[in-house]
């Protein structure tokens, strides 16, 4: 499975954004899809995954209640609508796939082995 995540840019601290993730190949529906972040001289972070079904969602800490990951299996599709948005979101954003489930969410950022080219988060304070 590809995955190509868009809609990054930048955004007053506070505001908000929804980030689009497209995957090609009929078996995206099969996996988990998480959405990870790097920001300049940091590791990667989980952000936020979602099951195959969607039934099943995790966050982070640092946005639980501010970020929403959703999907639409038939358009490929996972979303990652942001809001109240920090100076600390800042980073390169991006969407990966995680073949080795479907109903459960991994946090690990290494778990996931099917990565997508980012897009960039600017906050401005």
């Amino acid at each position: 499975v590809q995955l190509q995540a868009y809609g990054g840019g930048l955004v007053q601290a506070g505001g908000s954004l929804r980030l689009s993730c497209a995957a090609s190949g009929r078996t995206f529906s099969r996996y988990a899809v998480g959405w990870i972040r790097q920001a300049p001289g940091k590791e990667r972070e989980f952000v936020a995954g979602i099951s195959w079904s969607g039934s099943t969602t995790m966050y982070a800490d640092s946005v639980k209640g501010r970020f929403t990951i959703s999907r639409d299996n038939a358009r490929n599709m996972v979303y990652l609508q942001m809001n109240s948005l920090k100076p600390e979101d800042t980073a390169i954003y991006f969407c990966a796939a995680d073949t080795d489930r479907r109903a459960s969410v991994s946090s690990l950022p290494w778990e996931y082995d099917s990565w997508g080219q980012g897009t960039q988060l600017t906050v401005s304070s």
